[in-house]
């Protein structure tokens, strides 16, 4: 599509240094979609072995706590257990991920997580609990991680949208524009160039 602007000479050179700029502009973008793009996938990889793994480990906390209810009773387990004695607080910050501010969880830990003595518990008890301590560690790693992905996906539709604007709407109505001004500017310095001719060759038959 022709914008509509004044055929000039100035606006020529405007529009020209304006497609330079676009060019430059579309480049960058698809060099860091791309690069956007190789980080995703790579931290893909990474959360579905995370997942994998955490899976695995959540199955095997819930066999040793299984384990424990059946060597304690309910009851017994539930006793022991009532009165936790750890606490876990985390805070977010963020690094800087391609222009993209993606969270860094730290967890502040107070507190033992075996909470009551060792006379009247199994030691399969005690196994799940270091377990499950382990386990919060690979959740946190987890949720950081697929926060990421979900920060650099948006990240990475933005930019597609904003490289298929300049690609297929912004720099195309350029280039039409800078022939049809290219065009218009030719035509009207050849009438010129004709219309001189005819003065010079009525000024000389006289």
């Amino acid at each position: 599509m022709i914008l509509n602007i004044n055929a000039t000479r100035m606006e020529l050179l405007r529009l020209k240094k304006r497609l330079k700029i676009a060019q430059r502009g579309h480049k960058l973008l698809k060099d860091k979609r791309d690069e956007l793009m190789r980080q995703l996938l790579s931290i893909i990889d990474e959360v579905k072995s995370l997942r994998f793994s955490i899976e695995k480990e959540f199955q095997s906390i819930l066999e040793s706590f299984m384990l424990a209810k059946a060597e304690m009773g309910p009851f017994q387990m539930e006793q022991e257990l009532l009165l936790p004695t750890k606490t876990i607080s985390v805070s977010v910050e963020q690094k800087n991920l391609m222009s993209v501010h993606v969270p860094v969880y730290t967890r502040e830990v107070k507190g033992d997580i075996i909470s009551y003595g060792y006379f009247n518990t199994s030691g399969e008890l005690d196994i799940s609990l270091i377990k499950f301590d382990e386990f919060i560690e690979s959740l946190l790693a987890l949720a950081e991680k697929e926060k990421t992905v979900q920060l650099l996906a948006n990240e990475i539709e933005e930019t597609r949208r904003r490289v298929n604007a300049l690609e297929y709407k912004l720099i195309p109505n350029l280039i039409e524009t800078i022939k049809s001004i290219t065009m218009k500017l030719s035509e009207t310095e050849l009438s010129n160039t004709v219309r001189l001719m005819k003065i010079k060759d009525m000024v000389r038959s006289h």
